[in-house]
């Protein structure tokens, strides 16, 4: 698990093509201290292993290797670097450690593009103080993003501004411009989108407590014609009422008139 507070903007420095899959090594000094075999460090958000043999890690070179499959080469845009490419690093997040980003897995959903951005205000200096970010939002995970929840942007977390349809922005303050690649990105590149994993629980739990399909019931068959009360049989063993007698025209009753 990560946090989405990027630890260093390292960079990379070969990869190597094997078969359908890859090898990429990069230079991160801060998060190369102290790791080990099969330590897990993440990449543009990316959650890969460390595969350097103990006797590699014991070289002082700030560089580590990791292994891309196929499947996160097509999930990702990790297919998209090459030598020289600025990344986002994180180490695997210590338990008891502060958590102050969002819980992070490392594994990307989708790929999105930068749309737009539009540049906030800017100090005395002109340096800008911040700058909102518009990503293109692939249907398959747009359900998941809501106002002023999180998303995690090329490992970065962030909080959603606004969540469309298709798109969503985020508002980027000064230290993240400058300590992620997130300040250098282009308009049309892409970007590695991860959200947050709650949401996808929420969902599914949901689904899980659904009733089931019930049967549909039979239609009811249409009911025959009411006859009316003169049409009704007479009844065995009930007397017949006799008919009301006819009331006398007014004209007739003494003392009243019309």
């Amino acid at each position: 698990m990560f946090t989405g507070i990027i630890e260093e903007l390292g960079e990379v420095v070969s990869i190597e093509e094997i078969g359908d899959s890859s090898r990429i090594r990069l230079r991160g000094p801060v998060v190369r201290s102290g790791a080990r075999h099969g330590d897990s460090i993440a990449v543009n958000g990316v959650c890969l292993t460390v595969v350097d043999s103990p006797e590699q890690l014991a070289a002082e070179t700030g560089e580590f290797s990791a292994d891309v499959m196929a499947e996160t080469l097509h999930r990702s845009s990790l297919g998209e670097l090459k030598p020289g490419s600025r990344v986002n690093l994180e180490r695997a997040m210590a338990l008891g450690a502060r958590l102050g980003g969002h819980l992070v897995q490392g594994h990307v959903d989708a790929t999105g593009r930068l749309l737009a951005r539009e540049p906030g205000e800017r100090d005395a200096n002109g340096d800008l103080r911040w700058e909102v970010l518009r990503f293109s939002l692939p249907e398959s995970i747009s359900r998941y993003l809501v106002e002023k929840g999180s998303i995690t942007v090329d490992g970065v977390s962030l909080t959603v501004v606004e969540a469309a349809r298709d798109s969503f922005t985020v508002s980027l303050i000064p230290a993240t411009l400058a300590l992620t690649t997130l300040g250098a990105k282009a308009i049309g590149e892409s970007v590695n989108l991860e959200v947050d994993v709650l949401a996808k629980y929420v969902e599914r739990l949901l689904e899980s407590r659904a009733l089931p399909n019930l049967p549909a019931l039979p239609a009811l068959p249409a009911l025959p014609d009411q006859p009316g009360m003169a049409d009704l049989p007479a009844t065995p063993g009930v007397p017949t009422l006799p008919d009301l007698p006819t009331l006398p025209d007014l004209a007739d009753v003494p003392g009243e008139s019309k």
